[in-house]
């Protein structure tokens, strides 16, 4: 799926809108990106359910391009300049020295931990097992009494309920919610890091969690290397995660991390 991005910027407005508008806790209004985000992945998967391959891909595709943009259409989504996401100053009793950064590093953290606990029991379960069968070999898996479209809607529903959640989190440490934090860039650099860590490990998407924060550091690295460090750190960070994904694609499709394990596993079977 190339939708995750439009799937993060679902979530981000639902959770802004709920905060803004009914001044609720951030923890209920997280909940919300969670529902929000995952009516559209269910929306999204019953429209995608029957699609594969380079079909699903272009429908995910569109989504990522134009859901984002429909923001600026609307009023009371804020518009171009988007929507505050303010989530106060972190509680008095964690002292002065507490700052607000460290109140959303917190946060951000505790959530990922929330998010990989429940992803990590949803593959051990039947339901992951289910995925594993329709990704090997979908027709396998219909002969063996799998109704591979219901089981694609429930992928749908848990991985946008999951981007929602993300968006969100995004939302609060940007203190924002405007279509171009979640453009098309969003969506290409999250396939990157899937594609580069591989995507049948929980510490395969932590690694490309990481490297997807690594690539702007090093991008201003470069940048102030290079000279003209403004248009370079608006456009250097795409270019690198255009390059690995390309490369990544060309030469190892499966992932150079998924191609290291297999490599770690044969050797410590022999």
């Amino acid at each position: 799926s190339l939708g995750n991005g439009a799937m993060m910027a679902v979530g981000g407005y639902g959770a802004a809108l709920t905060l803004n508008n009914l001044n609720t806790p951030i923890w209920f209004a997280f909940l919300m990106a969670i529902v929000t985000a995952s009516l559209f992945g269910a929306l999204l998967g019953t429209a995608a359910a029957r699609l594969s391959g380079p079909y699903l891909a272009g429908t995910t595709l569109a989504l990522a391009v134009g859901l984002p943009a429909i923001a600026n259409q609307f009023s009371f989504l804020g518009g171009e300049p988007g929507l505050l996401f303010d989530v106060g100053f972190p509680p008095e009793r964690f002292g002065d020295e507490f700052t607000q950064y460290k109140w959303f590093f917190w946060i951000a953290c505790f959530v990922a931990l929330i998010a990989l606990f429940i992803t990590s029991n949803i593959l051990s379960s039947r339901f992951g097992r289910t995925w594993r069968g329709i990704r090997g070999n979908s027709l396998a898996a219909e002969l063996c009494g799998v109704n591979s479209s219901a089981m694609k809607v429930l992928a749908f529903t848990v991985s946008s309920g999951l981007a929602g959640l993300a968006g969100a989190v995004l939302a609060m440490t940007i203190s924002l919610v405007a279509p171009g934090a979640y453009g098309l860039a969003l969506s290409f650099a999250l396939v990157t890091g899937a594609v580069l860590a591989g995507i049948s490990s929980l510490p395969g998407v932590v690694l490309g969690a990481f490297i997807l924060v690594v690539i702007p550091e090093i991008s201003v690295a470069l940048a102030d290397r290079l000279g003209d460090a403004d248009k370079l750190n608006n456009y250097l960070p795409g270019l690198i995660v255009s390059v690995l994904l390309i490369l990544s694609v060309i030469f190892t499709p499966n992932g150079p991390g998924e191609n290291l394990r297999k490599h770690l596993h044969k050797k410590s079977a022999h």
